[in-house]
């Protein structure tokens, strides 16, 4: 973000005594996106005992199963970290922004896609589920109607009562469909070690391992995401008989069920045999036999047949390990490209690739409206989202804050979309593994504005620059830029 010569190098000296405890990725990294802090569901010799397991999967256990992974997760990370510090405070003015010659939402913008190489779209239908209510009655009728299997993939798969609930529904249909969960061991962990704000029922003992749990009595197949270098897997993905998908921001637990506001997709048509082969490679990499499962052929799945209201899809990911940043560059692309609006709301702000773009939009005359949570669930995080929205509001942009936690994560750069699992911080920009659709379908994004940004911004109180006014803002979004 913008500063002057002075600070700078005052900031590069603090950046740089922090890096040491940062570049390993420190234990506020994935926890913090996702886990409110509140009193503790396991008991201190438990959370221990599961801490140093956790500590093992993602050492010793990675670096046997995952070598090649690891080797190239440790290369991102010690690449990217030092190189956010430097970027991340160099003046705006030394940044050159490279315009997009054409508009967000133009047949002429896909076709660039296209030739840079992103990849190719695939025809699907969409049917949009706001909040708890939206995801977690689809996702019933979902697993009670599954014929063939559920494969499920979050990046929580929490221990409350809502968490133990959905175990439930999943292990009874273990004994009729194929069932198999994968979830991203770190993150699960450091939701087991908080509760929801919501009390749970007297009397509710949360399970101690929800591994166990989910296998004990049941057919349920568990796989967990180990995290070599702390790197997470973010996403967040449900494959109903290979035919239909949900996928988005959400995961199981109470938070999503009841408290946060947020928002996930319901995927049909040929593009969910595309979805279906992410969920199968994931679930093969993160098995015993880890990167050397991939020498084996991957599997392949006949796509669902096309059918009316079809639109063309782009899947996009996050994946640091394969050098696949397609979330970040193609938000990029758009934003530079963007002529008239770009509509934001994300509960972790904290890319300057980002901010440094949209400050050239506005200065372009682009209507740049982002909302951001007015309760999150990171004191870092909230400090650099001040820091964020400081700089943005200077510039003329429009800032927000949702009354709650609001934890969807949309952007739409005319009548360009996208969605799914990854904020906008560093971490889901170039480090963790995420996965987002994007679109240009003007009629599906005046859906999504109607859906989401119009009653949002009516919600939501607008920002004033005192609003933003904070002593340790600095430093925090020196370190929102880690993590």
């Amino acid at each position: 973000m913008r500063t002057t010569l002075t600070s700078l190098s005052s900031r590069f000296l603090l950046a740089g005594a922090l890096v040491s405890i940062v570049s390993c990725g420190s234990m506020v990294g994935p926890s913090s996106q996702n886990s409110p802090p509140s009193e503790q569901t396991l008991s201190s010799g438990e959370a221990t005992v599961q801490l140093a397991r956790v500590g093992f999967r993602a050492t010793a256990l990675a670096a046997l199963r995952q070598p090649l992974t690891s080797a190239r997760q440790g290369l991102a990370v010690f690449w990217h970290r030092p190189r956010e510090i430097v970027a991340g405070n160099l003046p705006l003015e030394l940044i050159p922004e490279e315009p997009t010659p054409f508009a967000p939402g133009t047949p002429e913008f896909e076709r660039l896609l296209d030739e840079k190489g992103f990849p190719k779209t695939h025809y699907g239908r969409l049917k949009w589920l706001m909040d708890g209510p939206g995801f977690f009655k689809e996702l019933d009728r979902q697993i009670a109607g599954a014929q063939q299997s559920i494969h499920a993939q979050f990046y929580i798969f929490d221990n409350d009562e809502i968490a133990v609930r959905y175990a439930d529904k999943l292990k009874a249909r273990s004994h009729e469909v194929n069932v198999k969960i994968l979830y991203d061991d770190f993150g699960t962990l450091t939701s087991h070690l908080s509760s929801p704000r919501t009390p749970s029922t007297d009397g509710f003992a949360p399970p101690a391992d929800m591994h166990h749990y989910l296998k004990d009595g049941s057919d349920v197949e568990v796989r967990l995401c180990l995290n070599p270098w702390l790197v997470a897997d973010h996403t967040k993905l449900v494959i109903i008989d290979s035919r239909t998908a949900i996928l988005g921001g959400m995961n199981i637990g109470r938070e999503y069920y009841s408290e946060w506001h947020d928002l996930m997709v319901r995927v049909e048509g040929p593009v969910v045999g595309k979805l279906a082969e992410e969920f199968s490679r994931s679930w093969r990499q993160n098995g015993r036999f880890g990167d050397f499962a991939m020498l084996a052929p991957a599997r392949h799945y006949t796509p669902p047949p096309r059918a009316e209201g079809d639109i063309p899809l782009r899947i996009l990911k996050t994946e640091s390990g394969h050098t696949r940043h397609e979330i970040l560059d193609a938000s990029l692309l758009a934003i530079r490209g963007a002529k008239k609006r770009i509509y934001i709301e994300n509960p972790y702000f904290a890319s300057d690739e980002i901010v440094s773009a949209l400050r050239f939009a506005l200065r372009r005359g682009v209507d740049v409206r982002v909302i951001l949570a007015a309760e999150g669930d990171s004191a870092i995080m909230d400090a650099g989202n001040i820091s964020t929205a400081r700089t943005l509001i200077q510039e003329g942009a429009k800032l927000y804050r949702y009354p709650k936690m609001a934890h969807l994560k949309v952007m739409v750069c005319d009548d360009w979309a996208t969605m799914g699992s990854a904020n906008l911080d560093f971490l889901s920009m170039r480090i963790n593994r995420e996965l987002n659709i994007a679109f240009s379908d003007k009629a599906e994004v005046e859906k999504l504005v109607g859906l989401v940004f119009r009653p949002d911004f009516a919600k939501s109180k607008r920002m004033k620059l005192e609003d933003t006014e904070s002593a340790i803002a600095p430093l925090a979004e020196v370190l929102a830029d880690q993590l």
